[in-house]
């Protein structure tokens, strides 16, 4: 998939991108309010004012002249991204979050500019609600357009079956990072081979940058890090507010706490999301009367947490937590220690497993536990399983049968309507693509490098069948993410976290057995596991947490100590 180097890719002109929305043009009332905010500067033509790779990039103003922004390709030449003119901005995620820009941006003549450094764009996205609104659409829908038309980011060499190169994809696509997947074999030297060592299997899957550099079988947080995902934390900070997991629960705690002006810092493993940022659709979220995706909802809420100050640090998990004095010490995998002086977990669950024989083997070998785009081409013309009888399952069923050959719906029950919604319920019983087989339950799973072949039996009439698949996916719900708490707080008897007994701080709802910690979405005990519900309890829990902070932490809430 190489760039024709006789043919300028520029997104202005491509048709998946809306031009007014991801390059709207100021007006002069904007222009005048933007410069309260930033500093005219005269800069010659070809002078390069950001670079690809640079944290913490400013946005500029193009009062005279023009700008050319230019992304590296996979051979590692320049290839257009989009020129703009006066009365237009640059940048686009980067703007927002502290994460590597992907472009470099030079200028093509002489330039008039206006600079927003990063401390007075946050002014503004405090102060001028409209322009914020503005300048995050435009960024949102320019990252889009950087993902769809291959003109940026990093290849990933692999083979798309393969369970590390589907982790490593999967990891890219729910961070919203542009890549290609390329088929391996030729590209690392040697046919079947790579130069280092002589093997293909022994380096990819591999990541391959726009620079040359390749990373042999990286690990999430090695990606993470040398794409600049992970932020530069400091460890004599301590914040309002740490939020362990970016679910619906964690980024909603993130978003209404650092409107309120909280310093907040969200520590995610994998991606923002949770299991909600897996479903294709989620179409009783109230407001969405279409449905929404759940990397969506994911993404912008993230966005949302980020333009309101939140920090949001991925790919590194939380080992340990202790209170100290008035403050809670949080020791993260890779050894890094941040200090808060509350904490919300936020942690969810993680997804249950069939006990049956081969079972990890073909994690990711052909069982996942998403039902997105991305899997949606994996089960493409083939005959595909989905097990569960909730909601998830219906979701993902109906979604994936518009790419399956066909789908089978395997639930233990007699009936799908007694843990799934009505609605969905409906749309699978009239669906010609979709089988339901009630009573039933996976006995048997078989393949070699994939998996290729399911057995089932039916527990009433005690028929079993085999089914030859290319994709099963298990959705049976989940086990509470709670086991790095150890004896922190209380936890009940299957693990999720106690809150509002009667030793909690002033009878909080989501306090737990420690003051100052908090345990929201479907982590803690009794919580309905439902999206909604999730982002309710994130957002009712910061005026808990302004109370506490209140009482026990009056005249300390600096940014810094």
């Amino acid at each position: 998939m190489s760039h024709d180097p006789n043919k300028a890719r520029d997104l202005q002109s491509s048709s998946a991108v809306p031009h007014e929305l991801a390059f709207p043009l100021l007006t002069e009332e904007m222009m005048s309010r933007i410069r309260q905010y930033g500093t005219e500067e005269h800069i010659p033509a070809k002078t390069q004012i950001f670079r690809a790779g640079q944290r913490e990039v400013n946005m500029f103003v193009i009062v005279k002249g023009t700008v050319k922004l230019y992304a590296l390709d996979e051979n590692n030449k320049r290839a257009l991204v989009a020129t703009q003119h006066a009365r237009e901005f640059t940048g686009e995620l980067d703007l927002i979050t502290a994460r590597h820009t992907l472009a470099n941006g030079f200028t093509e003549k002489d330039c008039v500019l206006i600079r927003v450094r990063r401390d007075e764009l946050r002014r503004l996205f405090n102060s001028e609600g409209d322009l914020a609104n503005l300048i995050v659409r435009a960024a949102i829908w320019r990252r889009i357009a950087l993902i769809e038309e291959d003109v940026s980011g990093v290849v990933l060499l692999g083979d798309v079956k393969d369970a590390y190169t589907i982790q490593l994809q999967r990891f890219l696509t729910r961070n919203s990072y542009p890549h290609r997947l390329v088929k391996a074999a030729g590209r690392l030297g040697i046919e079947g081979g790579c130069n280092s060592c002589g093997r293909l299997d022994s380096c990819v899957p591999a990541i391959v940058f726009p620079d040359g550099r390749i990373l042999h079988r990286p690990t999430i947080a090695e990606l993470a890090d040398e794409l600049g995902l992970m932020e530069v934390l400091d460890e004599d900070t301590i914040y309002d507010i740490i939020v362990v997991g970016a679910g619906p629960a964690g980024l909603a705690t993130a978003v209404y706490a650092a409107s309120e002006g909280l310093s907040v810092l969200v520590i995610e493993y994998a991606a923002p999301g949770g299991q909600a940022g897996t479903s294709s659709k989620i179409e009783n979220y109230l407001g969405f009367p279409t449905g929404v995706s759940g990397h969506g909802l994911a993404m912008k809420a993230q966005l949302q947490a980020q333009k309101f100050g939140a920090r949001i640090v991925v790919s590194r998990s939380v080992i340990s937590i202790r209170r100290q004095g008035l403050f809670h010490r949080l020791v993260l995998s890779d050894g890094q220690v941040v200090r808060s002086r509350t904490v919300v977990i936020a942690t969810g669950a993680t997804y249950s497993k069939l006990d049956i024989q081969n079972y990890d083997r073909f994690e990711h070998q052909g069982i996942h536990y998403a039902a997105t785009g991305m899997e949606g081409k994996l089960c493409s013309r083939q005959e595909c399983i989905v097990v569960g009888g909730g909601n998830s399952a219906g979701q993902a069923a109906l979604y994936l049968s518009a790419f399956a050959k066909h789908l089978h719906l395997v639930i233990r029950r007699e009936s799908m309507a007694v843990s799934m919604s009505r609605y969905l319920v409906d749309r699978i019983e009239s669906s010609t693509r979709i089988t339901v087989h009630t009573h039933t339950e996976i006995e048997q799973l078989e393949g070699s490098a994939t998996l290729e072949c399911v057995r089932w039996i039916n527990r009433k009439t005690g028929i079993r069948q085999a089914l030859c698949v290319g994709s099963m996916f298990v959705m049976i719900g989940a086990k509470p993410n709670s086991g790095w708490l150890h004896d922190t707080v209380a936890l009940d008897d299957k693990g999720f976290v106690l809150t509002g007994t009667a030793g909690a701080f002033e009878g909080s709802r989501y306090a737990t057995t420690v003051p100052g910690i908090y345990a929201v979405g479907d982590v803690r005990s009794g919580s309905v596991k439902r999206v909604a519900s999730a982002v309710g309890e994130g957002s009712a829990v910061v005026a808990d947490i302004h109370r506490y902070l209140a009482e026990f932490c009056e005249g300390s809430l600096s940014r810094t100590s």
